[in-house]
């Protein structure tokens, strides 16, 4: 279970076996049905999830009520509303299991104590946050700069394999686009799946 975590963090930090075996005694093991919500817009985020297997999807409801998906988590990715998270603020995100699937969660009690007794874990944490924020400036650029046809091929390459387990909704709210729209650029390219 916690070896998926272990290869995770050792792309940014080293720790021996005993400042590991620290490190994920403070996860708890958490199951989550298809469709069962793990963070609803309004509640505050108290963790940070490191998903072992499943897909989530990371959204909020624009000003006109539809859905806007920021990202997909799969294996070996991480879920949280950070604003809500360090700024105790009420979230404007949901969160919401797309397969059923399970996560290492840490609570933000949890972490605050690990970052005072190993500040490789603050280390860590940062550069992961430092890693999110490039990620997500990106995909700022992708939505406000590029096509759609453009930003659908990106989301092939960024999600292979994803897209069959998706609704065409569910692309089609990664893509800022319609449904009907998605439809028409997959009918427009000869892609190879």
């Amino acid at each position: 279970m916690f070896n998926l975590l272990y290869k995770n963090i050792s792309q940014y930090i080293t720790l021996s076996e005993e400042e590991f075996n620290q490190f994920s005694n403070s996860f708890q093991l958490k199951s989550f049905k298809k469709k069962e919500i793990v963070l609803k817009e309004g509640d505050y985020c108290l963790f940070e999830g490191f998903v072992l297997n499943g897909c989530f999807k990371v959204y909020y409801l624009n000003e006109d009520g539809f859905e806007q998906t920021l990202y997909f988590a799969e294996k070996d990715w991480w879920i949280t509303d950070i604003d809500s998270l360090i700024n105790s603020a009420p979230s404007i995100l949901n969160i919401e299991a797309l397969l059923n699937s399970e996560v290492l969660m840490i609570s933000k009690k949890d972490k605050d104590k690990l970052y005072e007794t190993m500040p490789q874990i603050e280390k860590l944490f940062r550069i992961m946050n430092q890693r999110s924020t490039v990620a997500l400036q990106r995909r700022i650029l992708s939505l406000t700069g590029k096509r759609a046809d453009k930003r659908y091929l990106e989301f092939l390459q960024k999600y292979p394999g994803l897209e069959q387990k998706l609704t065409q909704q569910q692309v089609a709210s990664y893509l800022g686009i319609t449904h009907e729209f998605l439809s028409k650029i997959r009918k427009r390219m000869p892609l190879e799946k």
